[in-house]
């Protein structure tokens, strides 16, 4: 194969999707977008918990901030249109103990400077709303939040692109090099470009480092583990369950979620992964294992929030330290109320290695005639539209 095209896309992701639909929208035409799997959705974009967060977390003058209440809004707006399923049912953020009030409070004030509907309700008005989750005090309530079915959104924007007739999907087609400044080399033979757009989720640090940019970075991998409450169990969750995170760290614990499909999910979790497609014990390994293993060992002795996350989170593999994490949200929860599920994800989170310290916000770095869209975790997903957006406008007027 040969190909030509006026802009190329590496990865057909969410973040790979939205970009090509806001181009299309924009006038451009003559787009290829390439990705490695013979399907979508084998990855991050299709293995997420579905949720479109408000933007309670994110420092106010961050990118994450920006665009994710714009993102979970456009979301919505595609759903209702495509007639895709959505549950807009909000969330609550409990607190665990008393000390966490401080943490609840400051989510508080960066949602409203960020824009989301947010109230502060007491133990009565939060078991009106979630008559089983548990709370110190007080708890926040968010109005925005909202769940959607990821792989349905993606199968819906894979059909917009095909319909458009300006965008030309190769699935089953990995990124193998660059030849000079403007071919891509691919296992399905050499494409074209004069502009391209990094959109390779997982390996979008190596394929950065194919033109020379992110030389600092390391990604290193979070392997999310779920669990489901069984569909006899003696209490439902009628929308979303989340404890007060360690907003020093991008995670945010293991929290319950109802799905649009009406299953209730408990994840993930925060482990560190030995290879950034390693699902399993075993499967997804490969020789950059050693070299993932080193890092994280650098980044335990070196990150004390690093080393909190690496010596907590893998006990939750533990059936009994998973129920005890997920019991501290709610009144009544057994250990026979959960059962396992086979939904894992890895989240591909992006290092300083210089400073040793975790990437907290989005990164789009423009070099050329490339756009790398860097670090693209939670909550990517909620915020694609809105991203598509200011990326298709800052570097692809026409």
């Amino acid at each position: 194969m040969f190909d030509k095209a006026d802009i190329l896309i590496v990865g057909a992701g969410i973040i790979g999707l939205t970009v090509a639909r806001e181009l299309v929208k924009s006038g451009h035409g003559d787009i290829v977008i390439i990705e490695k799997e013979p399907e979508l959705g084998r990855h991050a974009s299709g293995r997420n918990s579905g949720v479109l967060h408000a933007g309670i977390y994110y420092a106010p003058d961050s990118l994450k901030a920006k665009s994710c209440l714009n993102g979970n809004f456009l979301m919505r707006d595609y759903c209702k249109e495509k007639g895709l399923p959505l549950l807009e049912n909000g969330k609550v953020i409990v607190t665990r103990t008393a000390r966490e009030l401080p943490v609840l409070d400051e989510l508080f004030i960066r949602a409203r400077a960020n824009g989301a509907k947010v109230e502060m309700i007491d133990e009565r008005q939060l078991a009106e709303i979630e008559p089983n989750a548990r709370t110190v005090e007080r708890a926040l309530f968010s109005h925005y939040t909202a769940v959607v079915d990821p792989k349905a959104v993606m199968k819906s924007l894979k059909q917009d692109l095909e319909l458009s007739g300006r965008v030309k999907l190769h699935l089953d087609c990995r990124l193998t090099g660059l030849k000079g400044s403007n071919t891509a080399q691919t296992s399905r033979g050499d494409i074209g470009f004069s502009r391209f757009i990094n959109a390779a989720g997982a390996y979008c640090d190596k394929v950065a480092r194919l033109f020379g940019v992110g030389e600092k970075y390391r990604l290193i991998p979070f392997k999310g583990v779920y669990r489901l409450l069984r569909k006899d169990a003696p209490f439902t969750v009628n929308s979303s369950i989340y404890p007060v995170p360690d907003i020093r760290n991008p995670f945010l614990g293991v929290h319950f979620t109802r799905s649009v499909y009406g299953e209730v999910y408990l994840g993930p979790t925060a482990i560190p992964a030995f290879g950034r497609e390693n699902y399993g014990v075993l499967t997804g390994l490969d020789l950059e294992g050693f070299a993932i293993a080193y890092e994280d060992l650098v980044l335990f002795m070196m990150n004390p929030l690093f080393r909190s996350v690496a010596l907590s989170e893998p006990g939750k593999y533990i059936p009994s330290r998973f129920h005890r994490d997920a019991a501290r949200l709610v009144k009544e929860l057994s250990p026979q109320d959960l059962v396992a599920a086979s939904k894992v994800g890895i989240r591909p989170q992006l290092v300083d290695w210089e400073t040793k310290q975790l990437v907290m916000d989005f990164m789009v770095v423009a070099d050329g005639p490339a756009v790398h869209v860097l670090n693209p975790i939670s909550p990517a997903f909620t915020s694609s539209m809105d991203l598509a957006q200011g990326i298709v406008k800052a570097h692809f007027r026409r």
